[in-house]
This record gives C-alpha cells, sequence and structure tokens, in this order.
C-alpha cells in the first residue's frame, strides 16, 4: 500500500464513439496503453470497455469504452477538451476529437471501500466506513472464478434489470476489462441510505450473501466516493 502525499484524484471517464469509428475504439485500447504509461503524473490507469444494460453484462457496447486513472489531486480546467489533456495527455485528447467521440467525464475522490484491484489499493489507504451521507458514486468491482461463472451469471441477471427501478439510481454504466470474468459497475446515487437500501433491503442482499458463501470472486473491490465534478463534451 503506498501512502500518498496528497490526496488523490480519480477520474472516470466514459467514451462513446460513432458506429463508423468502433475499429478505431477498438484500436485505442492497445494504442492507448503507452501515452498513460509514460504520464508520470498517473498512479493507476485502467482502459475499459463497457457492456450494455448498467449492471454487469455479458453483452458488450461496441461504440461505448472507458478510462479510470487516479492521481494527485491538483486544480483542473473546466472545459472537457482542456481537461482531458491534462488528464490523459495531448495524444489520447486529440484522439477522441479527431473521432469525434461523446465524452462524459466524472472526478471523483474516495470516501470510504475496502478490497483491491489486479492486486493494489489503487485508492489509497482509504476508511472502510464513514459517515459521509449525501450524492454518491460507486464502483464494484470483481474478479470471476473461472469455476464460478455460472453461478454468478444466472443471479446477476435479476439484480441488474431490479437497479433500474430502484428509487435514488441517478446514473449507471457497466465496465470491465475483460468479458464475462473481470466486470465492473459504475453507479451514482441521490444518497448513501438509498444505495444502502438497494444494496442491502432487496433481493441484491442474498446475491451478496451468496457471493461470499459460494466464494464466486478470486478478488473484488468496493469503493464509494464524493464527486467532485462532472464534466461533458
Amino acid at each position: 500500500m503506498f501512502m500518498p502525499k496528497k490526496p488523490l484524484l480519480v477520474s472516470l471517464t466514459i467514451i462513446r464513439y460513432p458506429g463508423r469509428y468502433i475499429f478505431f475504439a477498438l484500436c485505442a485500447m492497445a494504442v492507448h496503453h503507452l501515452p498513460l504509461l509514460f504520464n508520470k503524473k498517473i498512479r493507476f490507469r485502467k482502459l475499459l470497455g463497457c457492456g450494455k444494460g448498467g449492471g454487469f453484462s455479458k453483452t458488450p457496447d461496441w461504440q461505448q469504452w472507458a478510462i479510470l486513472t487516479v492521481r494527485d489531486e491538483a486544480m483542473l480546467p473546466g472545459t472537457q477538451q482542456d481537461l482531458l489533456k491534462v488528464l490523459y495527455g495531448k495524444f489520447i485528447a486529440g484522439w477522441y476529437r479527431c473521432f469525434q467521440c461523446e465524452t462524459h467525464t466524472f472526478l471523483l475522490a474516495p470516501v470510504s471501500g475496502h478490497g483491491s484491484w489486479a492486486g493494489q489499493q489503487p485508492f489509497g489507504p482509504i476508511p472502510h466506513t464513514t459517515n459521509y451521507s449525501g450524492k454518491v458514486a460507486v464502483l464494484t468491482r470483481a474478479t470471476i472464478r473461472l469455476n464460478s461463472l455460472s453461478r454468478f451469471w444466472a443471479h446477476v441477471k435479476g439484480t441488474a434489470a431490479m437497479l433500474h427501478t430502484t428509487n435514488g439510481l441517478l446514473y449507471t454504466v457497466s465496465i470491465g476489462e475483460l468479458p464475462f470474468i473481470k466486470q465492473a459497475t459504475f453507479s451514482i446515487w441521490n444518497s448513501v441510505e438509498e444505495m444502502k437500501t438497494f444494496a442491502y433491503q432487496t433481493q441484491h442482499k442474498e446475491v451478496i450473501k451468496k457471493t461470499h458463501e459460494e466464494k464466486w470472486y478470486s478478488e473484488e473491490l468496493f469503493v464509494r466516493f464524493r464527486i467532485v465534478a462532472e464534466i461533458s463534451t
């Protein structure tokens, strides 16, 4: 675990390509690793695909992708194009502009959480619980064991459908590194209380119980964030 000298800023950008540029969206998953790798201000980075439906999803959305980074908190510009340059560099910002992508960037500050991602704690030493109770963003990520795939997907379908009728949900997107196996959801809730109602007072509670009893995951992560800003094209 690293001990950051400054507060951390998490950025999650959802990128949507026009249908005619899907080939270049796929290329970006390989090409964009290099400029992110050489950006010394970035502590942690992930290029991610998106699924359809909002929750954990087996169906890829070939037009929609995501990029997540963690860096030292700093003053950032207010416009989306300038923001993308600062966050990810001129090459990636120019790529999105060239291929007429719609982008929506969330700037986030972690407030509580537990677990790991690729054996790391990318969001630094954050408390397991917090008294924070305002509008909240939640990242839930898991690596599913191969021998648990059928059980996992059999139970997730029902909770994913229920998610969209839940009070307090403002936004949700399915993101992941590897279809079927390395899955995540990012959601925004009107309040922590409404998020907890969905998690612990609905069918979702039983699914959480089964994940631990049957050990579906080889790795998992759950983090809550305060939303610093949202900026869109």
